[in-house]
């Protein structure tokens, strides 16, 4: 299994972001998938969920202001990142949404300061 996230940078508070994930080596279309984030001196956490049929959860923190989506024919898991905050800055993984995750791959970072 190979995990790519990419499209982090640095983006003044308010402002907005796509990261995305490129997923090889499963069989895309039967996994729930998720992103996760990693804040310096934090444990990683669950920031959104998509399952097979679409249906989306948030995390509280980004509810009403991230967007997961789903591309299962180009095999890419997205987030759209709105209203960014401070908080937001962490590392940004896509793995598995729930049950036994993955190997963690590469994840990209996300800075929000002005």
């Amino acid at each position: 299994v190979q995990l790519q996230a990419y499209g982090g940078g640095l983006v003044q508070p308010g402002g907005s972001l796509r990261v995305s994930c490129k997923v090889s080596g499963i069989n895309f279309r039967i996994y729930a998938l998720g992103w996760y984030r990693q804040s310096p001196g934090k444990e990683r956490e669950l920031v959104a969920t998509i399952t097979t049929d679409h249906t989306t959860d948030y995390a509280d923190s980004v509810k009403g202001r991230f967007t997961i989506s789903r591309d299962n024919v180009r095999r890419y898991l997205y987030l759209q990142m709105n209203s960014l905050e401070v908080e937001d800055t962490a590392v940004y993984y896509c793995n598995r949404g729930s049950g036994e995750l993955f190997r963690w791959g590469r994840g990209t970072l996300v800075t929000v300061s002005s």
